[in-house]
């Protein structure tokens, strides 16, 4: 029996796309799992006003990339099975089509076609500050059997660099499939932690968390 895991990952156009970028760069370092990319031309937009990383970067890191459009791939029919669909970042858009099984391409297909399966579809919807509609589709979308999961940062582990913060958010998206990416340290008690950590950011520590604008 093939072993293989197979998970969707889908870029869309909402600021956050390293979320995205990072899943890929993690899931490709992993035995045993195999990704299948769609990267929306929002999701392209932003990338290039975000990172440095080019499309064709990004697509490398799949083992499959599909186009926005092609509502015949595979990935439209819940006959191909997978493991399911992690949305990182997840526009509004797009959690408006997934919570509203408007599917129009297929990202909200490919979610619609795993939720419909009872696979796990993660959504990091990257929004703030959220009005009641915002709220109301997080609530419908969860009632279909997502999971909502913004990137809200913990700061117990003393992250010191904005890449601290992104694995922290991707290791626990992973966490919801059940891989454990060693990303981040783990809750383990308060004087635990305490007693391991060194000061992080913050005021009086003498440390700033480190935003990559030394040379800017």
């Amino acid at each position: 029996m093939d072993a293989t895991r197979e998970l969707i990952v889908a870029i869309t156009g909402a600021s956050g796309v390293v979320y995205g970028v990072r899943t890929l760069e993690v899931l490709r370092a992993i035995p045993g799992v195999r990704t299948h990319l769609i990267l929306t031309a929002a999701g392209r937009e932003t990338l290039a006003h975000e990172l440095s990383t080019t499309a064709d970067e990004v697509r490398a890191l799949a083992d499959v990339v599909y186009r926005e459009h092609d509502t015949a791939a595979r990935l439209a029919s819940g006959s191909f099975r997978t493991d399911g669909m992690i949305v990182a970042p997840c526009s509004i858009k797009t959690l408006s089509a997934v919570a509203n099984c408007y599917d129009d391409n297929l990202v909200s297909r490919a979610a619609d076609v795993c939720l419909k399966e009872r696979r796990r579809v993660v959504l990091v919807v990257r929004e703030t500050p959220l009005h009641l509609g915002h709220l109301k589709l997080m609530t419908a979308a969860t009632e279909a059997g997502a999971v909502i999961l913004p990137p809200v940062p913990a700061f117990y582990h003393r992250p010191l660099t904005i890449d601290d913060l992104v694995d922290h958010t991707v290791g626990k998206v992973l966490d919801q499939f059940g891989i454990d990416a060693d990303l981040y340290r783990r809750w383990d008690g308060a004087a635990r932690v305490a007693a391991e950590s060194g000061p992080g950011p913050g005021v009086g520590t003498g440390r700033a968390l480190d935003l990559g604008l030394a040379d800017q």
